[in-house]
């Protein structure tokens, strides 16, 4: 009997064997990525590895409204404004999110808190127009928010959609650099998010880059 007749005698009996399947193992080195929770992180890290440097800043710089602009939109109308330059996130009662870029004189600053914060006057006026997050807690989920192709039908759940407003604000947090010393009276040059749900409530901006000049 050949070796050929032996193998493919072998292959029949194998697949007459009642309740036998075949197992195809993944190669080696490469690790199956759960469709759970235990999922999450990982693709996590990859959808911002996709996206993050590539879509999501890109994307929030070409966008950007100069303060003044910005500040015109909203006096159309919230609503009117967020569609025309904004994008909404997800669920009933969502903030619009709106991209902002420009200059301001820093008139306050929270420094001694993982939550820092810095106030802008925007206007020469001597009072803080708006609040820029520093980091390296930052609140919210604008950076997520901003973006049409983080769509929360393509994640497993709200946890997981939750984590990646949480990674994105971790990533940015880390390229946040201050300089030593005193930043009241410095002007700040910055570029970021605004999330409102109302027209007239607090400024609050997640930068994804801001500078300090003298």
């Amino acid at each position: 009997m050949t070796r050929k007749t032996i193998l493919a005698l072998c292959a029949v009996a194998a697949f007459s064997l009642p309740g036998c399947k075949l197992v195809m193992n993944p190669p080696e080195g490469e690790k199956v990525v759960s469709a759970g929770a235990g999922g999450d992180n990982v693709r996590t890290e990859q959808r911002i590895t996709d996206t993050f440097q590539t879509q999501l800043l890109p994307y929030v710089r070409d966008r950007a409204l100069t303060f003044p602009a910005f500040r015109a939109a909203l006096a159309t109308g919230l609503d009117e404004a967020g569609k025309t330059h904004g994008n909404r996130g997800s669920g009933q009662g969502a903030a619009w999110n709106f991209a902002v870029a420009d200059k301001g004189v820093i008139v306050s600053a929270k420094l001694d808190t993982r939550a820092r914060v810095a106030g802008l006057d925007m206007d020469g006026d001597g009072s803080a127009d708006l609040t820029i997050q520093l980091g390296p807690v930052i609140r919210g989920n604008a950076l997520r928010d901003i973006a049409p192709f983080y769509n929360f039908d393509d994640f497993r759940d709200q946890i997981e959609f939750a984590k990646l407003g949480r990674a994105l604000n971790d990533r940015i947090s880390a390229m946040v650099e201050l300089p030593e010393g005193d930043l009241i009276g410095r002007s700040m040059a910055f570029t970021g998010v605004v999330p409102l749900k109302k027209s007239d409530e607090p400024i609050v901006v997640t930068p994804i880059s801001v500078e300090v000049t003298p």
